[in-house]
């Protein structure tokens, strides 16, 4: 079960024809840059093909709104030129999402997405005319249905779907970043629940999958790139020779890294009390009917940044529990057979792209 965000409003208005095999592109957009990958169908299971990744200039997109179209779509017909790509699944900026639970008594229940879009403005600060939203079904009972709804300001939606239209690329759909990080990292069918951190460039993503839905989102603005200048600013180097620095070292305590060691520590401790805040939470906070959520299993690193060395290491220490590198080819290939086209390294950036990329092959999801 998962939260494919928005599909039924897709599915509704933009049908796929059965007929068309459509290249199964995932394209991951974040205010910084873009991250495109493909997914093809072989004999042997998916393999990688196209793939790449762009940066964005400074100011066409922030907090996930773009405030460039014009610009934002010269980089998509640049792209669709270089690449080919004509038909892409698309990430949205959790900070532009609202997530809640909803309860519905079943009494006198006539329309679920009736009844969601009548409670809209006790959850989200938009009327209901100004929001796109879908939901899932965590649970029912003789009395009532649990709900998870997801919501999007409908000008958010319609921009994206405008700089698409305008490059004439085809969305299929779009899905909020964090589930498909998830359906990349967590083995497809795994109901447990667990804590992903996408530790990126410039901010960290902190998501709670519960059941295969994404309960939770948090956006931190801590990012490899903030951990870059604070070792400029400290050694009194170049950005590009604290990025050296960052990796070769990275949070190892040892005499010849000592004051990098110092440095990193006070920056990620930022990160690692987010964190901290988030699962404790999750682990004292009671539902309306007064039960507990299940616990946190483990937590899973992904993104970028993650492999700073000592990372994983620390938060698991330092909060006693179970922290592990994510591993974002566990439902595209078996690595003990073949060796996927991306080293596991830059791979971890990777996750959200190639998350949208496996919905083709999702065995939960058809058009």
């Amino acid at each position: 079960m998962s939260l494919h965000l928005f599909d039924k409003f897709f599915r509704r208005f933009f049908p796929v024809p059965s007929f068309l095999a459509i290249p199964s592109f995932g394209l991951d957009i974040s205010d910084e840059s873009l991250k495109f990958i493909e997914l093809i169908n072989v004999k042997n299971g998916l393999r990688v093909g196209r793939h790449g990744e762009r940066s964005i200039p400074s100011g066409i997109i922030e907090s996930g709104k773009i405030k460039n179209p014009k610009k934002m779509e010269e980089m998509l017909l640049q792209l669709k030129a270089e690449v080919g790509i004509k038909s892409v699944r698309v990430s949205l900026p959790e900070e532009q999402v609202y997530l809640f639970k909803l309860r519905l008594e079943k009494l006198g229940l006539v329309s679920i997405r009736e009844s969601i879009e009548l409670s809209l403005e006790e959850h989200v600060p938009l009327q209901a005319s100004e929001a796109i939203f879908d939901y899932e079904l965590l649970g029912q009972d003789k009395q009532s249905l649990e709900l998870q709804v997801a919501v999007i300001p409908k000008n958010v939606i319609e921009n994206y779907l405008s700089i698409f239209k305008n490059s004439q690329i085809r969305v299929q759909s779009f899905e909020l970043e964090a589930q498909a990080i998830a359906r990349a990292v967590v083995k497809n069918g795994d109901l447990e629940t667990y804590m992903i951190v996408d530790f990126g460039e410039r901010r960290t993503g902190i998501f709670i999958l519960s059941k295969g839905v994404v309960m939770f989102t948090s956006t931190l603005d801590v990012g490899g790139v903030m951990l870059n200048e604070v070792i400029a600013k400290n050694f009194k180097i170049s950005l590009e020779e604290a990025e050296k620095m960052k990796k070769k070292y990275g949070l190892l305590r040892n005499t010849e890294n000592k004051e990098i060691f110092s440095i990193l520590l006070n920056s990620v401790s930022i990160l690692r009390d987010e964190v901290v805040k988030h699962f404790l939470y999750w682990h004292t906070h009671k539902g309306a009917e007064g039960e507990s959520n299940p616990p946190i299993k483990k937590i899973i690193l992904c993104g970028g940044d993650s492999n700073l060395i000592g990372l994983s290491d620390y938060l698991s220490i330092s909060m006693k529990t179970e922290v592990e590198m994510a591993n974002v080819w566990v439902n595209i290939a078996d690595t003990e057979r073949r060796i996927p086209e991306i080293v596991f390294k830059q791979a971890l950036s990777f996750a959200a792209s190639l998350g949208l990329a496996l919905r083709n092959y999702d065995a939960n999801y058809s058009n």
